[in-house]
């Protein structure tokens, strides 16, 4: 092996490899990656350092590598105008991409790279990273960093056929609402979510700012659509009723926000989930989320005859297809309980149930 002076060799990284410095007399020490000396990318860190251009500083990444671009695609308005939840846990996901990947470099980054980080995953799992690498990928194109968008041939997993969270009965309604009255926290999270359709993440930043003329209105965080529903009063097909301004009268404190934690501090949209589904569990509804009152409330709003326009602006939905789906089991029940079918049609069922 070629001589390679003013090498200081300091133990071994956990890797193996031997840990060195480069070192001219006298002056500053600059670590060298690791990697085997006769690697590429060594030598022309040795290259680097020996002619004095500067490394990287610690916990920065080589310009052009998967890290830079990680760093730059979070500071990008792509990702910081994603909504603050998606952001979370699209952060995790960019941070553990850059612990894993970030030496090399993004024009190496191929589908079949990405593959292989997908592998070890479930499908559902695989699926929510494989939107985080296409994001990364079609930004890094953007950006001129690559000439290939590394993620676009990269197919999501399929999934196992499901309708997400699974929708509310009256009967759960009436069992949580017989657990915890009017006057405690749990009730009132209950009361606002159940009144405006609204997520939990959405329930925790909802205060007297939203409320003015006998009007709730605010904008969703997911989809930044806006949504409105009546205080008091409303259509029939809302099926109005005073408890939600109940539940609001017999708060034992005023605050900023309606929904705060027993010191007046707001609720992170994370640990009020977890806070809620403690008080589902506690009123014996099981393998139920607060996201299954907003679906329960959309499926009401169906049967009871609302359009497709006035389901939209209750729940905040920016797409027809959006509430279709929330409400679509409404439709089935109406279909299955109609009584405007033919005669033959209604003769065909009741022989059908005799067998």
């Amino acid at each position: 092996m070629t001589r390679m002076p003013y090498l200081d060799r300091v133990g071994e990284f956990p890797s193996g490899n031997p840990r060195f410095y480069f070192r001219l007399p006298g002056g500053p020490r600059v670590p060298l990656p690791d990697l085997p000396r006769d690697h590429p990318k060594f030598l022309k860190a040795y290259a680097d350092a020996a002619a004095g251009r500067p490394a990287p500083a610690r916990g920065q990444s080589a310009p052009g590598s998967i890290g830079a671009g990680v760093a730059g695609y979070l500071a990008s308005e792509h990702y910081l105008t994603l909504a603050t939840s998606t952001r979370g846990v699209w952060r995790r996901a960019l941070d553990d991409i850059r612990t894993r990947y970030g030496r090399a470099l993004l024009v190496d980054l191929r589908a079949s790279h990405i593959r292989k980080d997908l592998a070890p995953l479930a499908a559902h799992a695989a699926n929510n990273r494989l939107k985080v690498w296409r994001a990364l990928a079609r930004w890094a194109l953007d950006m001129g960093l690559t000439e290939i968008d590394a993620a676009r041939d990269v197919r999501p997993r399929a999934t196992p056929a499901s309708d997400g969270f699974t929708p509310w009965t009256r009967a759960d309604v009436a069992a949580f609402r017989a657990r915890w009255p009017i006057g405690t926290a749990q009730r009132l999270a209950f009361e606002i979510m159940h009144h405006t359709g609204a997520a939990i993440g959405d329930a925790c930043a909802m205060g007297d700012q939203h409320l003015k003329d006998g009007w709730i209105t605010y904008t969703r965080a997911k989809s930044r659509t806006i949504a409105a529903s009546p205080f008091t009063g409303g259509p029939d097909w809302f099926e109005p009723s005073d408890d939600l301004a109940r539940a609001l009268d017999a708060r034992p404190a005023r605050h900023l926000l309606w929904l705060t934690t027993a010191a007046g501090a707001a609720r992170s949209p994370k640990s009020a989930r977890q806070w809620f589904a403690s008080a589902c569990r506690a009123a014996g509804i099981e393998g139920k989320t607060a996201h299954g009152i907003r679906k329960h409330r959309a499926q009401v709003f169906r049967e009871n005859g609302a359009t497709p326009d006035q389901r939209m602006a209750i729940l905040g939905h920016d797409t027809s297809d959006q509430e279709a789906h929330y409400s679509k089991a409404a439709d089935l029940r109406r279909i299955i309980s109609r009584t405007d079918l033919p005669n033959s049609a209604r003769t065909f069922g009741k022989s059908e149930a005799k067998t």
